[in-house]
């Protein structure tokens, strides 16, 4: 685990990139906001809320990216906190993380995947190969 206790671990394939994403993203957010090299609580607390929306999402491993989804998940609040995230974060990842920045790029262009079809949630199949 990284310095903050948050097990990402659960999530697989594609989601596992997308939450290394936000994680890289906050980080470089929160050490430019908040002052610190750890994580502060508040974006401890995003982290923990997009690992749950990540695990939930009814897309699965075919979820597109949150700008271009048409489920919106995240309440108002962190809605705009993952705003004001991304547009401070974004353009610095090209140069902290240009592999994650470069494929999250490519992935906002892909189309949106039809709706996804039941039980199609990294959570739902968590459970079904914990039976």
């Amino acid at each position: 685990m990284s310095d903050h206790e948050i097990d990402a671990s659960v999530l697989i394939g594609s989601l596992k990139t997308e939450y290394k994403t936000i994680e890289a993203m906050v980080k470089i957010y929160c050490k430019d906001h908040h002052g610190s090299k750890m994580l502060c609580k508040e974006c401890v607390d995003f982290l923990n809320y997009a690992l749950t929306k990540l695990d939930r999402c009814p897309y699965g491993e075919e979820k597109p990216t949150c700008k271009l989804c048409p489920i919106h998940c995240y309440k108002a609040d962190y809605k705009e906190r993952s705003r004001i995230i991304m547009r401070y974060s974004g353009p610095k990842m090209l140069y902290h993380h240009p592999i994650l920045a470069i494929r999250h790029l490519v992935a906002g262009k892909k189309p949106v995947p039809v709706k996804p079809a039941p039980n199609a949630s990294n959570r739902h199949k968590r459970k079904l190969n914990q039976q």
